[in-house]
């Protein structure tokens, strides 16, 4: 309690702070101000760097083609301006202090040229972000970094850039996918070894761009949807340089971390080799989520602010290498492989409640579950391109995944009457082998605008799989005057190999008919083949018949095909810079079959799909832009979702598999309002999307009547929508030293399932918004302040009407001082405040208090020695808490987290820079 009130007293303390400074600047009086800025000839100059300063306010701007500035509503008083270009000497000039009109026009400023550099001179400002049309560019000279940070934490100090503590990156509120080093792929783009390896100080400036695929880059027409890239140009003295870190430490409770890594970068030539072994959560690689297994899919919003947000105690050992290089002059290649293990062992409860009329089923269940996840990586980039402009681009991608995996339940579920206790338990061992090729190829034309590209993707993969189930509990039925007792006990061993094997096709022709249109024909082909085979031995009949009994019911041989080709016309007008419309129409003939070779059974389902595309962007002027977008696309069932088999394997979660499901339709409409003030450093984004599936693949749940058991089953139904929204703003307040960032979401979710045949609907709203303050005292002293608020609202149509409503509030700070150029003290807090949730253990308040020192020493700092405190209070522990209503049901759950340890680490920088010639 005695931590909490501290923070009470400093966030009020802050609050009072802001609230007085933000009043006195209203009271500041508003002026536009403008001029010209002409050469001794008279000659009006451009691009001339403009900076003012006032009392309140830090403006940049540049002069246009006819040598004119401008600021507008320029508050304070002392105001000066400096004008400065590489050639000419800097003027600086005053407004006059008794001058308080709104508006002022600047005598002409003549720039005398400079024929030889003087001592003293330097630049006097970098801007610190530019805007472009898919680009946004962090030049990282405008922003200050502690010496020798690595770009993850440089990354968190950007404007409009967060970088939750599991190493996930958000670029504009949208999670960052793939990273790039001067244009190359780094790593096969894996964001982790990115950030957790790049020294900041080695980086110009980094772009962050909405990527459509090098498909659609190439051929110019952009109608699909983007994705957030990163790409790092290094500075050019780093682009000869050998580099790298060897880091060791230890701790309490077992705590251990070591970790090594070595990098050279010569011209164009990359080759890095990395490696760790640690039980402190660290990881190297993430490949498609942060932790490097299948872990839930994360928000920007989830309370991991100073939490470690990885369930289980974890030993991870990683390695990997990235090699690229220019084998010709116009011939690149890259590879990379990495290997990860990780051994989890996760231990928890939960509680499920499934609602259905005059039953209630709850089951409440302690588990846990170990496995060791060994996963290879192996990635290669090849693109060169022909002496007659053509352009050939190969990437594979494969990847191998073994598993070993064990679960064991505890479980005591109720309905009404029955009661049954007991324990299931499985093993499994598996190895999933999987392999991508992307082929591109675009054919070059004398005519400009001209093209044909042909892409080919495909994609093997297989799994082979080995799992032991048991399941026995002990039944009382208290329905009767006399309770019933019974037992149960089963035990299987399941063999199961499936493949999927994938292709998809398609062929693109752009012609130019216009200064300012182009018309694309496309085709596009994509097939993908199924096959599942599955043994089921019922091991306690084997010991009774002394030989294998195999379960005919359970067991597959099932054969699937998804089949579908698509013809489109897409028009796109672009009559400047300013503003691109296209509007597409597509014909989409489907077609799924399952066949089951021993029953002789088969299953065919047919449609066409009408596919209209369309959108614009417009850049109303150079610091606003606005578009909207349309698409449509079919998503295929899942092979869960279709098997032909009465799965019970899971004695009280009976699963059916439906082949007869139609693929789902997705239409989606978006829209997104950008607004950017360069002289300011502003930055304010909006979007606002609906998405309508028609045929949605729901589940279909049925209680069986005087049990405690479930069966699952799997439909196709209309009326499933969602509604999304977001905004995210960026600003100095007062100065550059203090900045804020605001950004929330509103998400509506129409769910549908059915309960006993009767539909449900299951409406959630979920509203988040979030407040980040960081201040910057002086080149010594640093703080942050952050505010995340969490709503969420879900209600149930059936059985009845229920309404959940649940909370959740984050507050957290941070500082850090530099007591001297080679000591450093941080601290940071966050105290969580969840109520409404259905199970207890959700509704806690934990407080996560975090401190360490680090003291650089040797020559340039090369060697830091690391004192790190985490989890003062030891409540870490309790924070893995998860919850989901869908349907009937109601799911939360809590497993274990990493609890309080102290450890020290030291970590050595190796450099190395080429001798000057």
């Amino acid at each position: 309690m005695k931590y909490f009130s501290h923070f009470i007293w400093l966030v009020v303390l802050s609050g009072s702070l802001a609230m007085g400074l933000m009043e006195a600047r209203g009271q500041a009086v508003s002026r536009q101000i403008q001029g010209y800025v002409l050469d001794t000839a008279q000659m009006k100059v451009k691009d001339v760097s403009v900076r003012l300063t006032s009392s309140l306010d830090t403006l940049t701007t540049t002069t246009s083609d006819k040598g004119f500035y401008s600021f507008k509503a320029v508050r304070g008083t002392d105001i000066r301006i400096s004008f400065s270009m590489l050639g000419y000497q800097i003027v600086t000039k005053t407004v006059p202090s008794y001058d308080h009109s709104s508006f002022v026009l600047m005598p002409n400023v003549i720039l005398t040229p400079q024929s030889s550099l003087i001592e003293g001179v330097y630049v006097v400002k970098t801007i610190p972000v530019v805007y472009g049309e898919d680009t946004i560019q962090y030049n990282m000279d405008a922003f200050k970094f502690r010496s020798n940070s690595l770009l993850e934490e440089a990354l968190k100090q950007l404007p409009g850039i967060q970088v939750s503590r599991d190493g996930t990156v958000y670029a504009q509120g949208k999670p960052v996918s793939s990273v790039q080093v001067d244009g190359k792929k780094f790593f096969g783009g894996d964001v982790l070894t990115a950030t957790r390896n790049l020294p900041a100080d080695f980086i110009k400036n980094i772009q962050v761009i909405d990527y459509y695929g090098d498909y659609v880059t190439d051929k110019g027409l952009k109608s699909e949807e983007s994705e957030k890239i990163i790409n790092i140009v290094l500075k050019e003295d780093r682009k000869r340089i050998s580099f790298g870190q060897v880091t060791a430490g230890g701790g309490t409770s077992g705590r251990y971390i070591g970790s090594v890594g070595m990098n050279r970068f010569d011209d164009g030539q990359e080759f890095s080799l990395v490696g760790s072994i640690n039980n402190t959560n660290t990881s190297l690689f993430s490949f498609g989520s942060p932790s490097g297994v299948g872990d839930r899919e994360r928000s920007l919003f989830d309370a991991t602010d100073f939490v470690d947000p990885t369930d289980g105690v974890n030993n991870i050992k990683s390695v990997g290498f990235n090699f690229a290089d220019n084998l010709a002059e116009n011939t690149s290649f890259s590879a990379s492989y990495s290997f990860t293990r990780r051994d989890n062992v996760t231990t928890g409860n939960s509680i499920l409640q499934s609602n259905y009329v005059a039953n209630l089923i709850s089951n409440e269940e302690s588990y846990q579950t170990t496995n060791d996840d060994n996963f290879h990586r192996l990635t290669a980039e090849f693109k060169h391109q022909f002496k007659n402009k053509d352009v050939l681009e190969i990437n594979p991608v494969f990847s191998y995944n073994k598993v070993y995996f064990g679960n064991k339940r505890w479980r005591l579920i109720n309905n009404n009457k029955v009661t049954n206790h007991g324990v299931y338990q499985d093993t499994s061992y598996q190895k999933n082998p999987n392999l991508d090729v992307n082929i591109l190829y675009a054919k070059a034309f004398s005519k400009p605008g001209r093209k044909l590209l042909g892409n080919v993707v495909l994609n093997f993969n297989e799994q082979n799989k080995l799992e032991d189930a048991l399941d026995s509990y002990v039944s009382i039925d208290s329905s009767t005057s006399t309770p019933t007792r019974s037992t149960f006990e089963q035990q299987y061993f399941i063999q199961q190999r499936s493949g999927t094997d994938g292709m998809k096709a398609s062929v693109s022709f752009v012609e130019p008919f216009s200064d300012y249109s182009m018309l694309e024909l496309r085709y596009e082909y994509e097939l993908t083949d199924m096959t599942a085979m599955r043994r089921v031995e019922d091991k306690l009949k084997s010991q009774e018949t002394d030989g294998f009994y195999f379960v005919d019911s359970l067991g597959v041989n099932y054969n699937y095909r998804f089949n579908s080709n698509r013809t489109g016309l897409t028009y796109q007008y672009t009559p400047n810079k300013l503003f691109r419309a296209n509007v597409g129409f597509a014909v989409q003939p489907i077609t799924l079959t399952g066949y089951l070779p021993r029953e002789d059974m088969r299953y065919r389902y047919t449609n066409v799909n009408v596919v209209p595309t369309a959108g614009f962007r417009w850049r109303i002027n150079e610091e606003l832009d606005w578009g909207i977008d349309y698409m449509g696309k079919n998503n295929q069932p899942n092979f869960l979702h279709i098997i032909p088999v009465r799965d019970n394997s899971n004695s009280q979660n009976i699963i059916v598999g439906n082949p007869e499901l139609k693929a789902e339709f997705s239409n989606r409409i978006n829209t997104t309002l950008r607004k950017f003030i360069t002289s300011r450093n502003q930055y304010f984004e909006t979007n606002f999307a609906y998405n309508y599936i028609a045929n949605k693949i729901v589940s279909d749940k049925t209680a069986v009547a005087g049990s405690t058991i479930q069966e699952t089953t799997f439909k196709n139904t209309d009326g499933y929508y969602d509604l999304k929204w977001y905004y995210l703003f960026n600003t100095p307040l007062f100065n550059e030293n203090l900045q804020l960032d605001f950004s929330g979401t509103a998400d509506y979710y129409n769910n549908l399932s059915y309960v006993n045949d009767r539909r449900n609907k299951t409406k959630q709203f979920i509203y988040s918004q979030s407040l980040q303050l960081r201040y910057t005292w002086s080149d010594y002293f640093e703080s942050m302040f952050n505010g995340n608020y969490v709503l969420n609202n879900a209600s149930y149509t059936w059985p009845y009407q229920t309404e959940i409503t649940a909370h959740s509030l984050l507050l957290s700070g941070a500082t850090r001082g530099y007591l001297s150029d080679y000591v450093t003290l941080g601290a940071e807090m966050s105290q969580r405040f969840n109520a409404g949730y259905e199970s207890s253990f959700m509704n806690n308040n934990p407080t996560i208090i975090n401190a360490y020192l680090e003291v650089a020493f040797l020559a340039n700092k090369l060697a830091l020695l690391r004192f790190q405190c985490f989890d003062l209070l030891d409540q870490n522990k309790n924070m893995g808490t998860y919850s989901e209503y869908i349907g009937n049901d109601l799911y939360e759950a809590r497993n274990n987290r990493l609890g309080r340890y102290f450890m020290v680490t030291l970590n050595m920088r190796l450099q190395k820079y080429p001798k000057k010639k």
